[in-house]
């Protein structure tokens, strides 16, 4: 009998702790409401805030540049605030002191190491970290971007491979201070991969304070697969997760945790130079999914001629080859059911290449969850084109506020305003930037009225020809929770 990939408690229940943002956040409590019964929850600033950064890069000529910000929030100062990244040796490389002004460390060579910290009081609130490192030549050359990530317990990797020519990793790291057992299952086009003969129940322990990585190759028995979908989940505590791929002639880059599983996802900010663009999904429950493809432009959104669909069978993964999707456009793509009365929960991800030949360079893009009431990625230049901000409104019209932060040696904070019609993406190339800014800077996506809104930042650093590139997605960054009133009667709370 084929073995499902189910859709564990786990994974519910930090699906749940995440969306009230009780997981890792903690909120202060809030005041009673005089005299009320059952009042609406009050909306409060978190108070403690948790990033994981994995060790950027084993190559000798790598640099790193790690960014740190917490937004500016208006109204009260929760106290004063403190924010600290640290090896897990202990020894700091981040501490943002004030929130609205970013700062950022560069570490050169292989022993740039994973990251561990928190953010408390004023700065706890949306606290946002990116680590961008360059690789110029070599096996594992390219522009590897990403977020650091909350830990978790459950996170879906499609798109992973554990091909000839390709060198993919999971990294995990444990910020507490117990041991974290871990799992990780791979599924192919046919389902649930083997293990290698005398593994068949692998859990991988990562000790506390500590990160390792995982060669995904060495986990299943004589496959050589070029699309295959990872699942991560944790036994015992929590860790951060994050693929890191290298792929012989073409690239390196990371890929993030993908959203979901849900039924519709977005997967935003494909470049309008992409010469090869290609879907890889995932469904996990016990039902086939049938997915409708729609592209989101700059006018719109189409069905590609030839590829407007994708059969995704129970368990098992699928791909297709979308070519040089966008044309000459940056856009989004948009997955739902094909028919709306059947929706399956399905993940998904985007293989990503620009140039050609011996020019090319590769970059991931996970489908990503609303920007939402605020959204913040970091480390943006200020060179006019490296650095492009995608906006897709998928649903309704909506309003976006876009806020460039100060640089991280100095510069007057940008704002612009953008309105954005139903079922369009638009490139805003360059985006708003500090005014006599020095240093990288921080992009806040804020949604004023309609949506949802997805975002995601496109970084390009050419070398040598090649258009080496990242992109970023943007995520609601949870830095206010709700908290119930108290009540006047408590025993209306007992039933």
């Amino acid at each position: 009998m084929k073995q499902r990939a189910p859709l564990t408690l786990a994974a519910v229940t930090a699906a749940l702790a995440a969306s009230c943002g009780l997981a890792f956040l903690t909120a202060p409590a809030a005041a009673p409401a005089a005299g009320a019964r059952g009042a609406a929850a009050a909306r409060m600033p978190v108070e403690r805030s948790v990033l994981v950064c994995p060790a950027p890069s084993s190559s000798d000529i790598a640099d790193t540049t790690y960014t740190s910000l917490s937004p500016a929030t208006p109204g009260p100062a929760a106290g004063k605030g403190a924010a600290r990244l640290a090896t897990t040796e202990g020894k700091a490389v981040l501490e943002p002191k004030e929130p609205g002004k970013p700062v950022a460390a560069t570490v050169s060579g292989a022993e740039a190491p994973a990251l561990t910290g928190t953010a408390q009081g004023a700065l706890a609130p949306g606290w946002t970290a990116q680590q961008t490192t360059k690789v110029a030549v070599g096996q594992a050359r390219g522009l590897l971007g990403l977020a650091c990530t909350a830990p978790g317990t459950d996170f879906w990797f499609p798109g992973v491979s554990t091909a000839k020519g390709r060198q993919d990793y999971v990294h995990l790291t444990n910020p507490d201070d117990t041991v974290a057992e871990v799992d990780i299952k791979l599924y192919g086009p046919d389902g649930l991969l083997k293990p290698k003969p005398g593994t068949p129940d692998l859990v991988t322990e990562v000790k506390p304070h500590s990160t390792t990585k995982v060669w995904l190759a060495t986990l299943a028995a004589d496959a050589q697969l070029p699309d295959v979908t990872a699942h991560v989940t944790t036994r015992s505590g929590r860790v951060g997760a994050s693929t890191q791929i290298a792929e012989d002639g073409v690239g390196s880059d990371w890929l993030p945790a993908s959203d979901g599983p849900a039924p519709s996802l977005v997967l935003p900010g494909i470049p309008a130079d992409a010469t090869s663009v290609r879907l890889v999904a995932f469904a996990p429950g016990e039902d086939d999914a049938d997915l409708s493809l729609k592209l989101s432009g700059p006018s719109g959104s189409i069905s590609p001629a030839g590829k407007e669909q994708l059969h995704v069978k129970a368990g098992m993964t699928a791909s297709l080859d979308l070519g040089d999707l966008t044309r000459g456009e940056a856009g989004s793509l948009f997955l739902a059911p094909a028919d709306p009365k059947k929706p399956v929960p399905v993940v998904a991800a985007l293989r990503v290449v620009r140039g050609t030949g011996a020019k090319q360079e590769v970059a991931f893009i996970p489908a990503s969850p609303p920007a939402g009431e605020r959204a913040t990625v970091a480390d943006n230049r200020l060179d006019d084109k490296a650095t492009t901000l995608t906006l897709t409104a998928s649903g309704a019209d909506a309003k976006v506020r876009v806020t460039a932060s100060p640089g991280t040696e100095g510069g007057t904070p940008a704002v612009q305003e953008l309105t954005l019609k139903a079922g369009t993406t638009r490139a805003v190339t360059p985006p708003p930037a500090p005014a006599g800014g020095k240093g990288p800077y921080a992009l806040t996506v804020e949604t004023l009225s309609g949506g949802p809104v997805h975002a995601a930042r496109t970084l390009a650093l050419p070398t040598d020809g090649i258009p080496m590139f990242t992109v970023q997605t943007f995520a609601d960054d949870r830095s206010r929770v709700s908290v119930p009133r108290a009540v006047e009667d408590p025993s209306i709370l007992v039933r």
